[in-house]
């Protein structure tokens, strides 16, 4: 029997509004395991630091040691506890008073949407908060996206910074091909239904090659399997994920002009096999652009070195903390010289 050419519409129509309600009840069914897994991962992974409140912002933060201050800042993505995972808080609390923090809207700190959490303004509710607790001059230790933080506590506030650590850092614009994709949950009305909903689930299915990346060319280190995938995949995370990923190269593009300011001592730290951040077009070309720095890198290590050579950033931190207040660091040296004392230092 021949179909009705007037039913062609109604077909359509129907298909239409099937595929719509397919569309709903995925996004449906995705929010209601996005909320699950993120309740799940809070009740097994509990704060486990301490709470500063400072200027509005609820701040948490993991603090051990005794002896000179060193404040730890990490990445995009990540939180404190990243670095008692890696093992370098302990290490450094044998020696240290280590402060470190959950950037707003990382880990248990929160993110007030009064302002736009620029590098600078963390550096500035950073600095506050490190005058709540009595420390008036540390080390910082910085990872990836944390060192443009650092370097603004820096910059803002510099009686205040002993010295930098700058581990894997993105310091000169360049073409991101990966910025708007993971920019994405930032935007407006639909980055607020991707995030809570699918980019937490296509991200937890791409996490072990983002980490097989970021620890390239070194393997995975075996550590790095307790890290809490879904506390960095909770909706308000990926938001400051986003956020940041967004304003990454823009923050950059405005600190270059400012980067011969820095006086005090430094120390740039990277892996020679980064796939996420260039070494050569960022470390190195810092370690030039300031005389009085120093650069190590670290030989078969990719972007993750915190966890690849630990003893070699105590290393680092200890050639800052032992600097005499208000000098520059150790005198310029042939960027070949540096490259091989620093291979020299792994492990030390």
């Amino acid at each position: 029997m021949k179909a009705n050419r007037h039913d062609f519409p109604s077909r359509i129509a129907g298909t239409r509004t099937g595929v719509w309600l397919a569309a709903g009840a995925t996004l449906a069914l995705s929010a209601l395991i996005v909320r699950q897994k993120t309740r799940r991962v809070e009740a097994d992974h509990p704060p486990r630091g301490r709470f500063l409140d400072v200027e509005g912002v609820r701040l948490h933060y993991l603090e051990r040691g005794h002896g000179q201050p060193l404040v730890l800042l990490h990445g995009n993505g990540s939180m404190a506890e990243d670095f008692d995972i890696s093992g370098l808080l302990d290490l450094a609390a044998v020696k240290y008073r280590v402060i470190a923090f959950d950037r707003p809207g990382y880990g248990y700190s929160r993110r007030p949407h009064d302002r736009t959490w620029t590098p600078a303004a963390q550096a500035d509710l950073l600095h506050h908060a490190l005058q709540r607790l009595g420390i008036e001059r540390a080390a910082i230790v910085a990872h990836s996206w944390g060192t443009l933080v650092a370097l603004q506590l820096a910059l803002k506030y510099p009686s205040a910074v002993h010295g930098l650590v700058l581990l894997s850092g993105y310091y000169f614009p360049t073409v991101r091909l990966d910025v708007p994709w993971m920019s994405m949950p930032a935007l407006p009305v639909v980055g607020s239904l991707l995030r809570h909903t699918l980019s937490p689930l296509i991200a937890r299915l791409n996490w072990p090659l983002a980490a097989r990346r970021m620890f390239s060319p070194a393997p995975v280190a075996a550590r790095f399997a307790d890290f809490p995938a879904w506390m960095s995949l909770r909706p308000r995370q990926m938001r400051a994920n986003a956020e940041e990923a967004a304003m990454m190269i823009p923050s950059v593009a405005a600190l270059v002009k400012r980067y011969r300011e820095l006086k005090m001592p430094i120390i740039l730290l990277a892996g020679d096999g980064d796939r996420h951040v260039n070494t050569r077009l960022q470390s190195e070309r810092l370690h030039h652009l300031l005389p009085h720095s120093e650069l190590r890198i670290a030989p078969g290590a990719g972007h993750m070195v915190h966890y690849l050579v630990p003893q070699q950033i105590l290393s680092a931190v200890g050639a800052i903390a032992r600097q005499p207040v208000d000098t520059f660091a150790a005198p310029h040296r042939p960027l070949q010289d540096s490259a091989l004392n620093s291979a020299g230092a792994v492990g030390i």
